[in-house]
């Protein structure tokens, strides 16, 4: 009966090992999130009286919505880059995209949100984010700042008036226990 209790022990242990030997390659499906996801559990926490008009997605019909965030493909690199700031370089290390900006000025807010392909990704597609928001040419008024954030493995860049980044900072640290933010910057 030892004999057995042993085996089964060292059974359950190796297994739990080779199971937590695995885990530090990619996110779990539990870890993975979904950009369009992650934009729309912030939103949704929203007050009424928080709320603005927005508009999400790209500018196809399929993907384009209102009053709420919509998928961002990642076929047109050149609206991708000039709506919100992901190059065709930081686009290869992505693999689903949406987006949330606000219909009457896009310098009020703009929210891109990017799952990378590879989790070890998070850092160096934030930083490419932040470097291509920053030295933009601003029209039609300048942002007050950028926050670019992660909630594991999608990394979220919001740029706008300072009122809009605080409150979606807020939102989405409340909505994601995991959510980290990696850098605040004034726009200058």
């Amino acid at each position: 009966m030892k004999k057995i209790f042993a085996i089964l022990l060292a059974s359950v242990l190796m297994f739990s090992l080779v199971a937590c030997a695995g885990s530090n390659e990619t996110p779990s499906a539990a870890e993975s999130k979904d950009p369009l996801d992650v934009l729309k559990t912030v939103w949704a926490s929203y007050g009424e009286d928080e709320k603005f008009p927005v508009a999400g997605g790209d500018m196809s019909e399929e993907n384009n919505k209102m009053d709420e965030p919509g998928v961002f493909s990642l076929e047109n690199k050149e609206e991708l880059d000039s709506t919100l700031g992901l190059t065709a370089e930081a686009a290869e290390k992505v693999d689903s995209a949406a987006s949330l900006v606000h219909m009457m000025n896009a310098n009020t807010f703009t929210c891109g949100a990017f799952r990378v392909k590879n989790a070890d990704d998070v850092k160096t597609l934030a930083s490419l984010l932040k470097e291509n928001i920053l030295k933009r040419q601003w029209m039609c008024g300048f942002p007050d700042g950028l926050v670019v954030a992660s909630v594991d493995d999608v990394v979220i860049a919001v740029f706008g008036k300072s009122g809009n980044l605080d409150t979606f900072k807020q939102k989405l640290t409340a909505a994601y226990s995991s959510a980290e933010i990696i850098s605040e910057d004034p726009i200058e």
